[in-house]
């Protein structure tokens, strides 16, 4: 068995784990950095999704890693892409155009700017990054972690030895090796009192996991095989959805009404709207393209690429957390989006009346697959921690607190935004939708109430089954695991544990200095929710 040891361990390469590596690697400290899958970035990366970003992220309200970073997949597409010269000039260069985000863009790009960002800590040793590894055990001291154990397909081991060890796998996998205190799926009303929660805890019950898929439309037949399975998925329809999922309908997130959606292959004009007010969801094509043929000199796109991460591709057939299941369900999800996309081949509706595209073509060049699929499901809640403080629908909901200035915490550690967006889940529940006011991350959320050195770094911190509807997108995981690594870094320096930290207002007051110069916006400016 092979050993590695460092001054911090990140278990896990999603957004959170890669911000933490930074973080800890620019204090100059030793990391070594693990991912399951063949690329580091996770939901921007692995899973293919494009960034869900607040309407500021051009001015404000991220850090100044994350603003690297988004800038950075911009720069590289202007030194190796053909752009137009309008596109070359824009300093909000949007390259898909996608409707979902102000900086829609290939996975592929993400990743390459990933890896330059960690190439010189690699190259100069202080930094190990094991792919295609995940953990399977712990070796616990009381309520120190000792050592983790990371295992590749092939049966292979490797031992990991830190002082701290950040979590940061999408699902919090790390939680129950080291007995690390937990909750997972949907607490009651009861014991959080939020107004959104059931009556009745459910741990099984949290969101729809999404395999997503990238394709574009060109010439010719390229109707993939007609699935086993595709007469299942055919007749599947949720009591609350309005018709079968293999459809264009779905239900308004905010409304709940059953709506039928378009998919305008390859259009001519350019759809635009306020996403305060239009989510810009309204047309499948246009919502996450990530390649827009627009941006790029004539011909050098045949068609645009579009990322399918559409309601009709969540999966409520169970819960891939704490079942015993998990790898039937993550096979069923892939099932109902390869079903879904032969159904766009074959059966849709186009708009001059016939049904099917059969030049949809499945893009795995874009992915990193053979198939088109993403590499990993688009996980959207994990496990989450027994935190110092836990974040409930009271601090952030707009109706609860009666105005939508921002929701402040004094030992802020960081900020995000979005409406807590919860999609339908594998309880039977239809989407929960709440209008959210600015939000910072208080460092109580970050800190368990019991495990010392162990550290979450994704979105695994302290929330609810609610409130992580709203701190689970891209920049907010991020800015978490930014945070984490700083925090392991500033204990390590004064022989401290983050329980000290979080306990203690001058050492609250110290980090967020330290956070500040190091370009971390712990508050907002003083804007309306939306």
């Amino acid at each position: 068995m092979r050993a590695l040891e460092a001054d911090v361990a990140v278990i896990g390469g999603g957004l959170g784990g890669v911000a933490a590596a930074l973080a800890a690697l620019e204090r100059g400290l030793r990391v070594v950095l693990t991912e399951e899958h063949a690329w580091l970035g996770g939901q921007l990366t692995s899973q293919a999704v494009p960034p869900d970003e607040h309407i500021w992220v051009e001015q404000f309200g991220v850090t100044a890693r994350y603003r690297a970073l988004r800038e950075g997949i911009r720069d590289y597409y202007r030194r190796h892409y053909p752009l137009t010269e309008a596109a070359r000039a824009d300093r909000a260069l949007n390259p898909g155009r996608g409707r979902v985000s102000r900086l829609c863009h290939e996975p592929r790009v993400a990743e390459a700017v990933i890896g330059a960002r960690l190439a010189p800590f690699e190259a100069s040793g202080r930094l190990v990054v094991v792919r295609g590894a995940a953990p399977v055990d712990a070796v616990m001291d009381g309520d120190v972690v000792r050592e983790v154990v990371v295992a590749h397909r092939d049966g292979e081991r490797v031992t990991i030895r830190a002082p701290f060890v950040l979590d940061a796998t999408e699902t919090g996998d790390l939680l129950p090796l080291t007995g690390t205190d937990y909750v997972v799926g949907s607490e009651s009303r009861s014991k959080t009192g939020e107004p959104s929660a059931p009556e009745v805890a459910d741990p099984a019950n949290v969101q729809s996991i999404a395999w997503c898929f990238a394709f574009d439309h060109v010439d010719g037949d390229h109707t993939i095989d007609r699935p086993d399975d595709y007469d299942h998925w055919r007749a599947l329809e949720p009591s609350f959805w309005g018709a079968p999922m293999l459809s264009f309908v779905a239900p308004n997130p905010r409304t709940l009404r059953p709506e039928a959606r378009t998919l305008e292959v390859n259009p001519d004009v350019e759809r635009n709207g306020d996403p305060r007010i239009d989510a810009g969801d309204q047309d499948l094509w246009t919502f996450r393209r990530i390649a827009a043929r627009q941006t790029f000199r004539e011909g050098f796109y045949d068609s645009d690429i579009v990322l399918a991460n559409w309601p009709q591709l969540d999966y409520l057939g169970g819960s891939i957390i704490d079942t015993d299941d998990r790898e039937r369900h993550l096979a069923a999800a892939k099932a109902q989006s390869r079903a879904y996309f032969y159904w766009l081949q074959t059966e849709a509706p186009r708009p001059d009346g016939g049904t099917g595209w059969p030049g949809l073509r499945l893009r795995g060049d874009v992915t990193g697959t053979e198939d088109g699929f993403a590499q990993a499901p688009y996980i959207r809640e994990s496990r989450r921690i027994r935190a110092r403080r836990t974040i409930v629908e009271q601090d952030v909901s707009v109706a609860v607190r009666g105005h939508a200035g921002p929701a402040t915490f004094p030992d802020s550690v960081g900020v995000g935004m979005y409406r807590i967006d919860l999609h339908p889940s594998t309880g039977g529940d239809n989407y929960i939708d709440v209008e959210c006011a600015p939000f910072e991350i208080p460092l109580g959320a970050l800190v368990p109430v019991r495990t010392k050195n162990l550290l979450p770094a994704a979105k695994n911190i302290g929330t609810t089954h609610i409130t992580n509807g709203a701190y689970r997108l891209h920049p907010v995981e991020w800015n978490v695991g930014e945070a984490a690594g700083e925090l392991a870094a500033f204990c390590l320096e004064h022989l401290i544990h983050p329980g000290d930290v979080v306990s203690d207002p001058e050492l609250i007051e110290q980090f967020q200095h330290r956070l500040t110069a190091a370009g971390v916006e712990i508050h907002w400016p003083e804007i309306l929710g939306y």
